[in-house]
């Protein structure tokens, strides 16, 4: 069991210089101990370092606050990240190190670099996805489908899934607003290009098979509800209500919203006018359909004051 005379133990056997050679050969339990100093020393910076800033880039705020809110996908990837310097630091701490902490946090980054990469070779994924140039031929050189290509060959060496789909086509459609600069494409569309873009990968199908077929086949199936006997005979079971599922459609259009609006921002759009435009499309009568809400919107972006708040409030939220 773990206490602080092992993480004492770990930092004495730094100082020193002698971690790594400590850890090669030592009996299992003993690595099992070190391993356990090390990762908790480690994690907190991991957390804070990569994990935090990552899951705030993906728009998880609620990740973001500590590991007790991570989502299932999200947890797994913070132990991955944690083992990777762990083993890192196992492997490489061959010299004598004072300050572990502050050795560790220069290592964060290539230790996870390299266990990502290292996972998916062993999956048969790309582990630097590029475009073949044959593939690009294949889509005409066209930039968006060329884009998607690499899309797709890294998504394919990701181990989870999209929620219920297997492609996420949401992201790819703000990712597609964003190289092509135009309006956020529907779901239908983003299928299709997908589905184009998969046709010409298969005209080399052995290389297919190896680097698409194969690691998305090792993704981590979403666990489906067991349908009952007589499921044809019961009303469907509402498992949140009806607000609950109105807030997270809101909050799944907000994230649409922030994405299209920094996108515009960054090709140099006014904040006031693309605020305005992305908040009428996403938010009125296009949006959720709520005539009361529409009506509190249409007063409120009428208002300049209240106006301004809002841009205001958009604007320190995408830190501008």
């Amino acid at each position: 069991m773990l206490d602080s005379t092992d993480v004492a133990g770990v930092r004495r056997l730094a100082r020193d210089g002698l971690l790594a050679d400590s850890a090669a050969g030592a009996t299992p339990g003993v690595r099992a101990r070190l391993r356990g100093a090390v990762y908790s020393v480690a994690w907190p910076l991991v957390f804070t370092r990569i994990t935090k800033p990552l899951e705030r880039r993906r728009r998880h705020p609620d990740c973001a606050r500590g590991l007790e809110w991570l989502r299932p996908d999200c947890l797994d990837r913070f132990h991955d990240d944690v083992e990777a310097v762990v083993e890192h630091a196992l492997r490489r701490a061959t010299d004598p190190i004072e300050n572990l902490e502050g050795w560790l946090a220069t290592r964060l980054n290539p230790a996870t670099v390299d266990a990502h990469r290292r996972r998916r070779g062993e999956i048969g994924a790309l582990q630097r996805p590029r475009l073949p140039s044959w593939l690009g031929d294949a889509l005409a050189g066209d930039a968006w489908l060329c884009d998607l290509a690499v899309q797709v060959l890294t998504w394919a060496g990701v181990p989870t899934t999209a929620g219920a789909e297997l492609w996420p086509l949401d992201a790819w459609a703000a990712r597609r607003a964003e190289v092509t600069g135009e309006a956020v494409a529907d779901r239908d569309t983003i299928d299709r290009e997908v589905r184009k873009v998969l046709t010409a990968m298969r005209s080399h199908p052995k290389w297919y098979a190896e680097h698409v077929e194969r690691p998305l086949g090792h993704k981590r199936a979403p666990v489906a509800p067991m349908p009952a006997d007589n499921a044809a005979e019961l009303p469907a079971l509402e498992l949140v209500g009806p607000d609950e599922i109105e807030d997270a459609q809101l909050v799944e259009l907000a994230e649409r919203a922030l994405t299209a609006i920094e996108t515009r921002l960054a090709r140099g759009d006014p904040p006031k006018e693309v605020v305005t435009a992305v908040l009428r499309v996403l938010f009125g009568a296009a949006g959720v359909g709520d005539s009361t809400r529409d009506d509190w919107l249409a007063t409120a972006l009428a208002d300049r004051e209240r106006l301004e708040g809002i841009v205001a409030t958009v604007l320190a939220i995408l830190d501008r």
